[in-house]
């Protein structure tokens, strides 16, 4: 009978122990969650970023020298970025992704790779159509995919829209990068919801009809054949033009003077606009210090430097804009489809795509 007493009082003992060492456990682990310090006792958030590192490290250095968070950075390209996060899975040290298309941040919200947050601050700043509606990725800021014509050969008055590019007026006079550019199939994408996927592919169809050659390169390889006489416009990001524009090479200024900007649409969606932005990795330790750097990034100090640095626009019509970026034509009419919707309707932008031929 004793042995069965003190067998019955180990028992318990051992269970207590079980659920204070398993407590104990659950608590640390909330805590390093939390952006609890690290065992030196450094407070930090590792950032993985798409953008080119000169474009960012000007928000990050600001960040830590106002709020003494250490900023780690890994600059890398958006899909081996994804693929990497998916490989660490539970051992990866990121705490925020930092890319650039809502496509791309919504690939990473199916993909398990980004958790839902929640900040009064950060839904207060960032506009409803740049945001998930669940938390999982917040834009920052702001570009649009405008035309971007020769003047000599093309008048103003002969455009209007994205859909009148797919008119045969336009035959062999248009310059387009490839399909697989998730610009593009944002473009697509934004299409499909505003037209139909039935027009959306006749569109596509027919822009291919108007190629003046081959897609190939990106926007600047656009921008340098319509300078260069290979084709009369193309379709590119305005920050593009931007860099052009305050580049240190002569030729570079030399082809953003005969260059014009064209926003499409204004007479009734407004143009096309995407985002760069920002999203907390699912296995963030530093979940309190990354959802601060993202309070950051969307607040009025950063919005400035997104658009006096990068020539992009703020997320907020209030924050001032580059002398740059204001010659363009600002404000503009911005087409305020919620973002997500580009996400979404990427499957069916990349089949239109196949199906047409747009290489």
């Amino acid at each position: 009978m004793k042995k069965l007493v003190f067998l019955g009082f180990g028992l318990l003992g051992l269970g207590l122990f079980l659920w204070l060492f398993n407590f104990t456990s659950h608590v640390s682990d909330n805590a390093t969650a939390a952006g609890a310090p690290t065992a030196s006792n450094e407070q930090v958030v590792n950032v993985y970023s798409a953008r080119k590192e000169y474009l960012i490290k000007p928000l990050l250095d600001a960040f830590e020298q106002k709020t003494n968070i250490k900023v780690n950075l890994v600059a890398g390209k958006a899909k081996a970025l994804q693929k990497r996060l998916e490989l660490e899975g539970k051992n990866t040290q990121a705490d925020i992704l930092l890319t650039v298309d809502a496509g791309n941040l919504y690939r990473a919200k199916i993909k398990n790779l980004t958790k839902s947050i929640n900040s009064k601050k950060i839904n207060r700043l960032v506009p409803e159509n740049l945001r998930d509606p669940d938390g999982y990725w917040y834009g920052l800021s702001i570009r649009s995919r405008v035309i971007m014509y020769n003047p000599k050969t093309v008048k103003e008055k002969d455009l209007s829209t994205y859909e009148d590019l797919a008119s045969s007026k336009w035959k062999n006079r248009i310059c387009m990068r490839s399909s697989n550019n998730i610009y593009n199939q944002s473009l697509l994408s934004s299409l499909i919801s505003h037209i139909g996927i039935n027009k959306a592919k006749e569109w596509a169809n027919s822009m291919v009809e108007n190629f003046a050659r081959s897609p190939k390169g990106n926007d600047r390889t656009q921008m340098t054949s319509v300078v260069l006489g290979e084709c009369d416009l193309t379709l590119a990001n305005t920050y593009y033009l931007g860099k052009w524009i305050s580049s240190k090479k002569d030729k570079e200024r030399n082809f953003a003077n005969q260059i014009k900007v064209f926003f499409p649409n204004q007479d009734n969606r407004g143009a096309h606009i995407n985002v760069s932005g920002a999203s907390v990795v699912k296995y963030s330790k530093n979940t309190l210090n990354a959802i601060k750097l993202i309070e950051f990034l969307a607040d009025d100090e950063a919005q400035k430097l997104y658009s006096e640095a990068n020539h992009e626009y703020p997320i907020r019509e209030n924050i001032g804009i580059s002398d740059i970026v204001r010659s363009w034509g600002y404000p503009f009419k911005m087409d305020k489809i919620n973002l997500e919707n580009l996400g979404k309707n990427n499957g069916a932008a990349v089949q239109i795509f196949d199906q047409v031929n747009w290489q």
